[in-house]
């Protein structure tokens, strides 16, 4: 690459890299000017602004001083018009004296850093003039007040103390203060030149910095874009897999060696690509049935997983009752003098949990984890005689009464096992949400070919918004006084679907259904009759 490229180096001079280092360079040059114009022209701004407001600060303080003044002297006047004594005039004269000797320092000390700092000989000779004039006002000044304040009586003599200050003060005041609107004038008509001249210069050097700018534009970048341009549309070619690319030739700089690299790497990426082409069919073939084998596999995985969460959450719910009796009657057992009564609950609950573990274990054998129901005929009365049974120390506990009004035989088909635990468990919902009312029923009748177990509460009744959700999994209702996580509804009426029924509720009642003065609510379980 570098043999190739001297030849050419030779010819133009310089490398792409040198030229552009050049360009850069000038117009770094022009930056640096125009910089150093500026901060140049902006001190000298900022020096003579100083100055004005210095000449503006003083005429403020001259103005002060000549209010000072004429108090002096009215004060003054008005003593000797009164012909106060010696003592008392001098003390009246003393507080405005005082303020008037500050002024003449301040005034002085303002002049002296001026006469410092001035440069030139013309320029200390006026500050010098101006320090002058402030000096004899300040001598005229303290030789008045020494007259004043002296131990003589004679009026007339303290009114030519007093006349030759008023008439020899002012004109030098006045003289101050014109000197300094002078020097204000001209501080601030420099300021105006000095604007126009930076101006120019700002002009003159933008004009050249532009100049150089197309200079450089037109002359080494804009060619150097052109072969730029036609790198980038091969690049897009080669990103579009189109490798027959054909870069014009030129000089052998930089951007030509980019483009000779360029060509070549065509050329091997065409090659590849011919060969990528050939194992990506192959291996996309593979891709293809290894993901329709996973697909298939991972769909029969997220179907048992569900069955298995959904039955584990049904049934945990089942569990914990039958373990929350056990253990509370066990404490009873053991703190009461008759322990058969709380051994012979015990048993009844270990029975039950015995027969929730059976299930969910018949679960855990079978390929898909849904229960599996066991039909045959139910006798309902008996049914509900058990769930009554089973109940009733809730019931008493809850200070609740239970009304189960005889019923003819109906016989249904079913999971007698499943059956009770749904009538168990919407007599507890109704312990737990009904509790205030007092009272439940629990009736049994014949609806068109169908068997009907009715419970009804005294409770507070279920709010309208709850009522489409309280059968879904999780749902609660009753807002915040809410209990459990409302698997139970849910399993209920999956049971009672799943042999053939229905479950329905009506919340509130109408005053004739009604147990009480409370809205109540009504849930109705229908099962079809066994014919045989």
């Amino acid at each position: 690459m570098n043999k190739d490229s001297s030849p050419d180096r030779s010819r133009s001079g310089l490398s792409l890299k040198a030229r552009l280092g050049l360009g850069a360079g000038l117009l770094g040059l022009a930056t640096l000017l125009t910089v150093a114009m500026l901060v140049i022209g902006m001190a000298r701004v900022s020096q003579r602004l100083d100055t004005a407001l210095a000449a503006e600060t003083r005429l403020e303080q001259y103005s002060a001083l000549s209010t000072q003044v004429s108090t002096f002297i009215v004060v003054a006047a008005e003593a000797i018009q009164r012909g106060l004594p010696p003592e008392t005039r001098a003390e009246r004269i003393d507080g405005i004296a005082a303020t008037l000797d500050r002024s003449f320092v301040m005034l002085r000390a303002g002049l002296d850093a001026e006469v410092a700092e001035a440069q030139g000989l013309d320029e200390q000779s006026r500050r010098a003039t101006q320090s002058l004039g402030l000096a004899r006002m300040q001598a005229l000044f303290r030789s008045t007040r020494d007259g004043l304040v002296s131990e003589t009586e004679d009026r007339d003599r303290l009114r030519a103390y007093l006349d030759t200050f008023a008439s020899g003060f002012e004109p030098l005041l006045a003289g101050a203060v014109n000197e300094e609107k002078r020097l204000r004038a001209g501080i601030l008509a420099g300021i105006e030149d000095l604007r126009r001249s930076l101006t120019l210069a700002a002009i003159a050097i933008g004009l050249a910095a532009l100049a150089l700018c197309a200079g450089v534009y037109f002359g080494l970048i804009r060619p150097q874009f052109r072969r730029l341009d036609a790198l980038r549309d091969a690049a897009r070619r080669i990103g579009r897999e189109e490798f027959d690319i054909a870069l014009p030739a030129g000089p052998r700089d930089e951007i030509g060696a980019l483009s000779a690299e360029t060509a070549r790497m065509a050329q091997a990426l065409a090659a590849r690509a011919e060969a990528v082409a050939r194992d990506r069919a192959q291996l996309g073939e593979i891709i293809r049935q290894r993901t329709e084998a996973l697909s298939a596999a991972n769909a029969r995985l997220e179907r048992t997983d569900e069955d298995r969460r959904r039955f584990f959450a049904d049934i945990s719910h089942e569990l914990r009752t039958p373990l929350t009796v056990i253990l509370m009657e066990a404490q009873l057992g053991r703190q009461g003098d008759d322990p058969a009564p709380a051994f012979a609950t015990i048993e009844a609950r270990a029975q039950r949990l015995n027969r929730r573990i059976d299930d969910l274990l018949r679960i855990a054998r079978s390929e898909t984890g849904q229960l599996a129901l066991e039909t045959a005929p139910v006798a309902l009365a008996d049914l509900l005689a058990e769930a009554v049974a089973e109940t009733r120390a809730e019931l008493s506990n809850a200070g609740m009464v239970l009304e189960a009004p005889d019923a003819a035989p109906l016989t249904v088909t079913g999971d007698r096992n499943w059956l009770r635990q749904v009538v168990v468990g919407l007599i507890r919902n109704a312990i737990r949400h009904a509790r205030a009312g007092g009272r439940l029923r629990l009736e049994l009748r014949e609806d068109g070919g169908f068997g009907e177990i009715v419970l009804t509460d005294n409770g507070p009744g279920i709010a309208a918004e709850d009522q489409a959700r309280i059968f879904d999994r999780f749902a609660q209702g009753g807002g915040g006084n809410a209990q459990g996580f409302g698997l139970g509804l849910a399993l209920a009426r999956w049971v009672i679907e799943e042999q053939g029924g229905s479950i329905a509720l009506q919340s509130p009642l109408p005053r004739d259904a009604a147990l009480g003065e409370a809205a109540g609510t009504k849930i109705s379980v229908r099962l079809p009759l066994d014919r045989g």
